[in-house]
């Protein structure tokens, strides 16, 4: 009986010495992925959004772990860190997952702070744009609006431009077709 007791005690230690090891996959994972399969089968979006935005944070942590591995390797207290975030994230209580998608994540996708570098859409005092459009729907309204000749100027003008900067800028683009 002794020698069973002692057993007991040794699996006991070893598991709590190792309880963010034993823990972590199955808080960041199995939980995870029984709770994504479960939520599949129901009609309910935030669940949804719970769980999309889990897997896409946790896709970012590890990149962030494999990508600063030798840096967190100095930093003996991030398996804990880790594993007090993963239950922040997935645990129903706090539904971390899906408050960094409303307070972080959506904000920043429908209000881009890089949006307004990707295209240029003239505005007019009218602010026929009022919402947001891509630049094939902006294109349809301005000619609705100017009419094609004046679209076609406008194209005109910006090609003009960019030529005007690519010779300035002295270099020499090749196409199948044209040599600029």
């Amino acid at each position: 009986m002794g020698s069973s007791s002692g057993n007991n005690d040794n699996f006991l230690q070893v598991v709590l010495k190792n309880f963010d090891i034993l823990a972590l996959p199955l808080i960041s994972l199995l939980y995870p992925l029984h709770a994504s399969i479960k939520t599949i089968e129901t009609k309910s979006r935030s669940d949804d959004q719970q769980w999309l935005t889990y897997w896409v944070l946790y896709s970012m942590i590890t990149l962030f772990e494999l990508t600063f591995a030798r840096l967190i390797e100095w930093f003996p207290i991030w398996p804990y860190g880790k594993l007090i975030l993963m239950c922040w994230l997935v645990l129903p209580q706090f539904n971390g997952a899906a408050y960094v998608y409303k307070h972080y994540i959506r904000p920043y996708y429908m209000n881009p702070p890089h949006a307004a570098q990707l295209w240029y859409i003239p505005r007019n005092k009218n602010n026929i744009f009022r919402k947001q459009d891509d630049i094939l729907t902006a294109a349809e309204k301005y000619i609705e609006q100017h009419g094609t000749q004046e679209f076609e100027r406008l194209i005109t003008k910006a090609d003009r431009e960019a030529r005007t900067r690519r010779n300035n800028n002295n270099y020499t683009i090749f196409d199948d077709d044209y040599m600029y």
